[in-house]
């Protein structure tokens, strides 16, 4: 592969028009959208007229006016199209950790009504760590045991004693991307339930939750949603599920009728109930221009083309930098199978400073410990010539040893 052919590519990339909906610095080559997504062009311009003409303006009477009090579930309707749900079923509120912690209490209590003697959460050594003290508290508090294994040997865990499986559907430090279906058919012939974290998936890569069989799905919009730092969650629960328990934070929002302002919980029906304060609305209406720019590929095959051009972005990215930078370790699937929209490489010694390094010439990734370079490749504004450039680039620091310089090996606080 040339940088000729790169360029090749990306002229004959049906997908590439989606680039002009963001906002990029110019000579930047931004691989780290799956820690924080690019800003869409429009974003700026709907928060300030959220903020002049709703807020400023309209005050209180937005909520009605302009929609405000609809826009978790507005926002969560079309989030459900990229992760295969339906109308009304998944809504958008708070963080990703707060909506694992409702629906993974609701799992557990669905257990404990059904089957008192499954006592096990089951999940990857790796996952994330938020997913992973999220459990082990409750767990803790709900006398469950949380059990971590590697990948490999999650089937074998799946036996009487599993009450939940609860995973991430790729694996945030080496994009390996588990098997939905079959881990979620396994489980439930264990008689457990499964709840899924989306966080490096919608958006990313084709999910159906439905076909699956998932039970629960909790997932972030400020990665390849590209919602904004901080942006808000969502959470679906299966619709035979919804409506059977109380989630644990039983807040206003989720009540069947949250104006009539009466002192006793009555919870609101599906999904509705896993609502609990006040919508953030300016990081909504960021939220909702982020998902846009994902929506906008449907006409030009939606999930599935994106997928095809992010397989083909890492499998040239990935190739490229074995070849020229032999002592860097893949750790990422060579399968496209089982790997979602990143590539990651590790060495033992000089990952942080090589990622600094490469920072500073304009080439963004990140570091996660104890020795992983990432780098995420969102199919919207990823160009084939920025793979091969950051590949380059890449081989440069390594060859000419930038990353020793001083300054690459201060750990910042955040990596």
């Amino acid at each position: 592969m040339t940088r000729d052919d790169a360029i090749a590519l990306d002229q004959a990339d049906p997908l590439a028009a989606l680039r002009s909906q963001f906002s990029l610095p110019d000579g930047l080559i931004y691989l780290d959208g799956n820690s924080l997504g690019v800003l869409p062009r429009a974003t700026a311009a709907r928060v300030q007229q959220v903020v002049t003409q709703e807020w400023g303006e309209g005050l209180i009477r937005s909520w009605n006016s302009a929609g405000w009090i609809d826009m978790p579930r507005r926002l969560g309707n079309k989030i459900a199209r990229l992760v295969g749900v339906g109308a009304d079923e998944l809504v958008v509120a708070d963080s990703t950790s707060v909506n694992l912690f409702k629906v993974l209490s609701a799992a557990l209590s669905m257990v404990g009504a059904d089957a008192p003697g499954r006592t096990r959460i089951i999940s990857e050594r790796s996952n994330f760590p938020t997913d992973l003290y999220i459990a082990q508290a409750l767990a803790a508090r709900q006398g469950f045991e949380l059990v971590l294994a590697e990948a490999d040997e999650l089937p074998g865990l799946l036996d009487a004693r599993a009450a939940v499986l609860m995973l991430t559907h790729v694996n945030y430090r080496t994009g390996r991307m588990h098997d939905m279906a079959a881990l979620s058919k396994a489980a439930h012939e264990a008689g457990a339930l499964v709840i899924w974290d989306l966080a490096h998936s919608a958006g990313a890569v084709p999910v159906d939750l439905t076909r699956d069989g998932a039970d629960f799905a909790v997932g972030c919009g400020y990665k390849y949603l590209n919602g904004g730092p901080g942006a808000p969650a969502f959470v679906w629960a299966h619709p035979g599920h919804a409506g059977r328990f109380w989630q644990p934070l039983a807040g206003w929002m989720g009540h069947a009728a949250p104006f009539e302002f009466t002192p006793g919980y009555r919870p609101a029906e599906g999904i509705a109930r896993y609502l609990c304060g006040t919508p953030p609305v300016l990081s909504m209406a960021a939220l909702e221009c982020g998902v846009d720019t994902v929506l906008a590929a449907e006409p030009l095959g939606g999930m599935a083309a994106l997928r095809a051009k992010s397989l083909a972005l890492t499998r040239m990215f990935a190739a490229q930098v074995a070849t020229t930078c032999p002592q860097l370790r893949l750790v990422s699937p060579q399968d496209d199978a089982q790997r979602g929209s990143q590539v990651c490489f590790a060495h033992d010694d000089i990952g942080y400073p090589v990622m600094q390094a490469l920072i500073a010439r304009g080439v963004i990734g990140d570091f996660r410990a104890p020795d992983v370079l990432r780098f995420g490749f969102t199919p919207l504004y990823v160009r084939f010539v920025d793979a091969w450039d950051a590949a380059e680039h890449l081989r440069q620091v390594l060859a000419n040893g930038e990353w020793q310089r001083p300054e690459f090996n201060q750990k910042q606080a955040v990596t």
